[in-house]
């Protein structure tokens, strides 16, 4: 580069930031930024400062080089030389070998130059030059400082993001399909986008019917006015009867939206057009016919809180009134008593039973007798017996209709983060038939509609009732999961049935090759349900993961009595038409009672045992380790102590309350032995004394049980502080 006059040592005119202009001397030229280094003298310190040449040139016009000397500059007379100041006059008069010596060094300092003496002239830069800087345009290839380069950056981003949202804006002004106060729109163009290019082909009764022993398919309901209110974006996809794809709308880190799909493949699939007759027609009707070929049948509606459950089991709602008659219970009741009066079973002298009933929070209550409390034990062949259950004779729909209407005004339900009128119990309806003469069971079609499957914040902040029964639900779940999952791998090591009340009182439903099942999972279509229609779909399709694999019934029972004992999969001595009982209860004909072999279930195993083979509840936590952690697995432990022991408070407080009552009666005996002239004072001293010390010695065991229940529920509530839930 051609520095023209500079060079190290000459003193140049500079100006600073606030406008000031002075004097400096040059200490050092660099080619590669093209800058020169300066430094003055100012208040006693030695400053410096990087400065680029061309605002040295601008201000020290004499020292450019002859190629840049402009013709105007030239021909341009000076007015009137300016006195130069004594720090010139003293760079001028020294001499090359002082001068050389003040040449600065990598190891030496440069020259300071002393500041102007008084009654010297401050140096003034010529109007034209100052205005040359001012207005000077800065060249591309100048080296600039990062503080403008990202203001540069800064503006250049600013520019090209209102572009694109003034060309975002016209286009959203010029799509016919536009949709203003719509914050969801992009997601919604780009699920139109998806679905534009896919050749949808939902399921219709045209279709076959194929028969599994398990059964599983996904339904999908409309959006509701409160999603549709929300502008919520329809993220649920059905291109097939066997497809089901989910949009999941996220955000980049730069705000950019886009939709993760995830593809589930399930035995069928139905859209939102679906009615209860379509999803009837290829779920639970192929099971109807199983039960007259003396098989036992279930089937599940599986979903979140207001995905449609209730709906599709119970029939239509109408505001608040439900129209049973559209429902699978009475689908599946019209069928049952159309094939018991068809040709091929009228001989069988079949007639049919209903029972309806609730499993909430761990315990059973009956819906047909006034959510009449039900104890679930078995009798000496480990069979499962609901003591007390009411089945009522049925000739005719309209009786099956009468008892589910009356059923789901008794249900409970309780408000939700996600319904407000959540179903928070197991309803199961079950129609047995049975042989006229002997009432010997020949086959039974349960239909289960499921509480809601809350998990997170539905439970994790409640109190301890609602804390209590969602826990229940979930584990009974994840217990009817592995029920299924072992009647499609018949080889199974062990099926843990005891881990909760639901798959417990459905135990004989899941066994056998006669036995199918059908799971129905209702999923919400709506953007903000998407987490748990994810958790949904998941669900059932671990429990289809297995498929089903046929093995002979005498083979299954030899394998399961070998290896499990009489509290393995199979009891033996097993027979799927063994008595069921009718209206049990204490002194109804025919109920097996505590004399008859009827126990609970013993306590080596129940699910506070540390061996993981003796515990139905610790093997379920071995079977799903990435769903069940070490404290939900403490929790549910404590929280199955907590209800036994309850059960057990509450008998002997009833027991306690009936010897009180016969006690009450002998003691005004007393009083009436006592109102006689000669009564024997002794005896009743003595009988009294011996009342009184039963009571005390009846309430002071009840009292001391209390006070360990109330340390039990205090264990469970921390336990329920502690749990650390897997990531969905």
């Amino acid at each position: 580069m051609d520095w023209g006059g500079l060079k190290v040592g000459v003193s140049v005119r500079i100006q600073r930031s606030d406008g000031r202009i002075h004097a400096a001397i040059v200490s050092g030229l660099n080619d590669e930024q093209e800058s020169v280094t300066v430094e003055w003298f100012e208040r006693g310190e030695t400053k410096g400062k990087e400065i680029e040449v061309e605002n040295i040139f601008a201000l020290n016009a004499a020292l450019k080089p002859a190629t840049q000397v402009s013709h105007a500059e030239v021909q341009q007379p000076s007015a009137k030389p300016s006195r130069p100041s004594m720090a010139v006059q003293q760079a001028r008069s020294i001499t090359p070998r002082d001068q050389e010596s003040r040449i600065p060094t990598a190891k030496s300092r440069p020259t300071i130059v002393p500041p102007a003496q008084n009654g010297d002239a401050a140096p003034v830069a010529p109007p034209a030059a100052v205005e040359a800087v001012k207005k000077q345009a800065i060249p591309a290839s100048r080296r600039r400082s990062n503080c403008v380069k990202e203001v540069e950056r800064l503006k250049q981003d600013r520019e090209e993001r209102r572009k694109r949202m003034e060309d975002e804006k016209k286009r959203r002004t010029n799509d016919p399909d536009y949709e203003p106060g719509n914050p969801n729109w992009e997601f919604l163009q780009m699920v139109r986008a998806f679905r534009a290019n896919l050749d949808i082909k939902t399921i219709t009764n045209a279709d076959p019917i194929e028969d599994h022993q398990i059964c599983v398919c996904v339904r999908k309901r409309p959006l509701n006015k409160k999603e549709m209110a929300k502008k919520e974006v329809d993220v649920i996809t059905t291109p097939d009867k066997h497809n089901t794809v989910v949009h999941e709308c996220k955000l980049k880190v730069d705000l950019t939206k886009y939709l993760e799909n995830h593809t589930f493949r399930f035995d069928y699939s139905f859209d939102d057009s679906a009615s209860n007759e379509t999803v009837y027609r290829y779920t639970a009707k192929p099971l109807v016919e199983t039960i007259f070929e003396r098989g036992m049948a279930t089937c599940f509606a599986y979903g979140q809180t207001g995905s449609g459950k209730t709906h599709t089991m119970g029939g239509d709602f109408k505001g608040k009134d439900q129209d049973t008659s559209k429902g699978i219970y009475a689908l599946a009741a019209r069928d049952v008593f159309k094939l018991l009066n068809s040709a091929a079973y009228k001989n069988q002298d079949l007639i049919v039973g209903c029972s309806f009933f609730e499993i909430y929070g761990g315990k059973v209550f009956d819906l047909q007798n006034k959510k009449h409390k039900l104890r679930v034990l078995e009798d000496g062949k480990q069979q499962v017996q609901v003591v007390g259950l009411t089945e009522k004779h049925v000739t005719t729909v309209d009786d099956v209709l009468k008892l589910i209407t009356e059923g789901n005004r008794t249900r409970t339900s309780g408000q939700t983060s996600a319904n407000q009128h959540s179903s928070r119990s197991h309803a199961v309806f079950q129609m047995i038939l049975r042989k006229r003469a002997t009432r010997k069971m020949f086959g039974k079609f349960s239909l289960i509609d499921l509480a809601g499957n809350e998990r997170g914040a539905d439970t994790i902040s409640s109190d301890r009732q609602t804390r209590m029964e969602g826990a229940e639900i979930n584990k009974s779940l994840l217990a009817l999961k592995e029920c299924i999952r072992a009647l499609g791998r018949p080889n199974s090591v062990h099926t843990p049935f005891r881990a909760s009340k639901l798959t417990q009182v459905l135990r004989d439903s899941f066994i056998g090759e006669r036995s199918k099942t059908c799971m129905i999972a209702m999923i919400s279509p709506g953007s903000s349900s998407c987490e748990h229609t994810l958790n949904t779909l998941r669900y059932a399709d671990r429990v289809k993961e297995y498929g089903c694999t046929p093995l002979a019934l005498q083979e299954y029972e030899q394998d399961a009595s070998n290896q499990h004992g009489p509290y393995g999969l199979l009891s033996p001595g097993y027979d799927p038409g063994s008595p069921e009982v009718k209206e049990l209860g204490p002194g109804d004909p025919g109920a097996p009672g505590p004399s008859q072999g009827l126990s609970a279930i013993p306590e080596n195993s129940r699910n506070n045992s540390l061996s993981p083979q003796n515990s139905d509840l610790q093997l379920l936590a071995t079977q799903n380790e990435g769903e069940v952690s070490f404290e939900l697995l403490h929790f549910h432990e404590a929280l199955q102590e907590l209800q036994e022991m309850e059960e057990q408070v509450v008998e002997d407080h009833r027991s306690a309350l009936q010897e009180m009552e016969e006690m009450v009666i002998v003691e005004r005996g007393l009083l009436e032995m006592a109102d006689e002239v000669d009564y024997d004072v002794e005896a009743y001293s003595s009988t009294l004394s011996d009342l009184l010390d039963k009571k005390i010695q009846k309430w002071s065991e009840l009292k001391q049980k209390l006070d360990t229940f109330r340390i039990k529920m205090k264990e469970e509530e921390i336990a329920s502080k502690n749990i650390k839930r897997p990531p969905l």
